[in-house]
């Protein structure tokens, strides 16, 4: 089968042809019918500090957003079906670990990620375990499909825990309005949030935080204590009940921090890619700040809040927006060229080889 393969540890990766997969003992073989680009992906293939720390093997098929169908299944696998619509839990728990016990397998302490511990999407065929496949309504556009992880994520940020108070009501930050910026945007809007507050530089997807339901887009480059103003003005001089820091940038940081209401609630998604230092006491001691840290989502409860969300028709045209390009997935060093240069939100890669 055609794959892109992470070969070497460089920047960059290979289309080849590799040896088609062959699935085990409770595990599916998927064809590919739709997959997208994680912020995770465009690390691994720039080959950034982040990436080299992480990625323990190569060579290795890369890639985990996926959307597909069923067309094999291994020994003792039930509840699936050969046709069925499926996308994929890219956290591999090993259902053993004392965090997976206690019902919080997204955090298994020896987790494996789909396209970084092992083989990942980005290929006409892969290979799940059946407990990671979640059957999709066969109606929905695989390429909103593939995109139901990240909007996990943004789910799950937004709601780290069962039994936090509602979005409803509430004055949202979200510091940085990539892909799974945008989906928070959205989700607050749809959850009821009072007021959306998103911080962006980019001018597409500043559009598109407008288009998700941002009450008010501002530019941080403008500097810390503009952005800090111009929050506190969207929130009657409170600061936001609740902020999530999407962006991996220390200034979002300090910004999500310093403009937080005290008592409100910070969850932090995006991934720094140099140091971000705080001042504690001012920042979360004296705040009564709780802060989350969000790896994932909650294995299943998020994924049934995310299927709740795409019921609404009117919430899936929106989402569909955030997709600004659907390429062939052969193209795939365009597609990171698209993203890189910060003219694309979302890609969308068609199994075209």
């Amino acid at each position: 089968m055609q794959a892109f393969v992470k070969s070497r540890k460089a920047p960059g990766g290979d289309l080849l042809s590799v040896p088609e997969p062959t699935p085990g003992d409770g595990e599916v073989k998927v064809a590919l019918r739709a997959s997208s680009i994680c912020g995770t992906d465009v690390h691994i293939w720039e080959w950034n500090e982040w990436a080299r720390g992480r990625i323990r093997r190569t060579p290795m098929i890369f890639g985990h957003e996926l959307s597909g169908t069923v067309v094999e299944l291994g020994r003792g696998v039930t509840g699936l079906a050969v046709g069925d619509h499926v996308s994929a839990e890219t956290h591999i728990a090993d259902g053993t670990c004392y965090q997976c016990r206690q019902g919080k397998q997204h955090v298994c302490a020896n987790v494996q990620v789909l396209g970084v511990d092992r083989d990942g999407i980005f290929a006409e065929f892969a290979v799940l375990p059946a407990a990671n496949a979640w059957k999709n309504d066969p109606r929905l556009d695989p390429a909103l499909a593939s995109i139901q992880e990240p909007l996990g994520n943004a789910v799950h940020a937004l709601l780290p825990e069962d039994g936090i108070e509602e979005i409803a009501g509430r004055d949202v930050l979200v510091t940085g309005a990539g892909p799974i910026g945008l989906l928070a945007v959205l989700v607050a809007r749809t959850l009821g949030a009072r007021r959306v507050v998103a911080t962006e530089v980019n001018p597409l997807r500043i559009a598109l935080a407008r288009k998700m339901g941002a009450d008010r887009v501002i530019d941080p480059s403008a500097g810390a204590e503009a952005a800090r103003a111009a929050v506190l003005e969207e929130t009657e001089g409170r600061g936001a009940d609740v902020a999530v820091e999407m962006s991996g940038h220390p200034a979002s940081l300090a910004l999500a921090l310093d403009t937080l209401t005290p008592g409100g609630r910070v969850s932090l998604l995006g991934l720094f890619d140099r140091a971000a230092t705080i001042e504690l006491d001012s920042a979360v001691i004296f705040r009564a700040a709780r802060v989350h840290g969000i790896f994932g989502r909650r294995m299943f409860s998020t994924w049934q809040q995310v299927r709740g969300l795409l019921g609404k028709p009117e919430f899936r045209e929106k989402m569909g927006e955030i997709i600004t390009h659907r390429v062939p997935i052969r193209d795939l060093p365009r597609a990171m060229e698209l993203i890189e240069s910060r003219q694309a939100a979302k890609v969308s890669l068609e199994p075209r080889w």
